[in-house]
């Protein structure tokens, strides 16, 4: 025997559907940003609370699109205003911060920078930093992702 869901009430099903895959199934997406300048240093930052030097992201918010928050991260994190469409180098699986977490990092080329980032309670440091001359604790996901991204490479699945 098979359930039929009578057309009016198929919305309700799956909202709710929804609401339960909310609870049983969470899954977090966050966003990372390579962002190259015409010398080809990339911009990398330092948070107050996560060892190590970082490219600039964070969480998409409910509500919000990944370009959204792409958008939003770079202008907080950065002090750069993203232009044009920023490129897709790959989404990866970051188990980390969770077993459900994954990040889509972007390599954005096109942008204005709206005046040095200073420091704060989250960025204690920022910069844009030679290829070859990185900070000493730039994380190995960061290394991977740049070596992956400066060769061609295909991208790794995970963070």
């Amino acid at each position: 025997m098979r359930l039929r869901v009578p057309a009016s009430a198929a919305g309700l099903v799956q909202r709710l559907l929804h609401l339960v895959a909310r609870f049983t199934r969470p899954l977090t997406i966050g966003v990372r940003a390579a962002v190259f300048d015409d010398a080809g240093r990339v911009f990398l930052v330092r948070h107050s609370y996560v060892p190590g030097w970082h490219f600039p992201g964070g969480a998409v918010e409910a509500g919000e699109t990944v370009h959204e928050a792409l958008v939003r991260e770079v202008r907080e994190e950065c002090n750069i205003a993203v232009r044009g469409l920023p490129a897709l180098h790959g989404m990866f699986f970051n188990a980390v911060p969770s077993r459900r977490d994954h990040v889509m990092l972007y390599v954005i080329r096109d942008f204005a920078q709206l005046g040095p980032r200073p420091a704060d309670w989250e960025i204690v440091g920022a910069g844009f930093f030679p290829l070859g001359d990185l900070p000493e604790d730039t994380t190995p996901a960061t290394l991977a992702r740049l070596h992956e991204i400066e060769t061609g490479a295909e991208p790794a699945e995970r963070w």
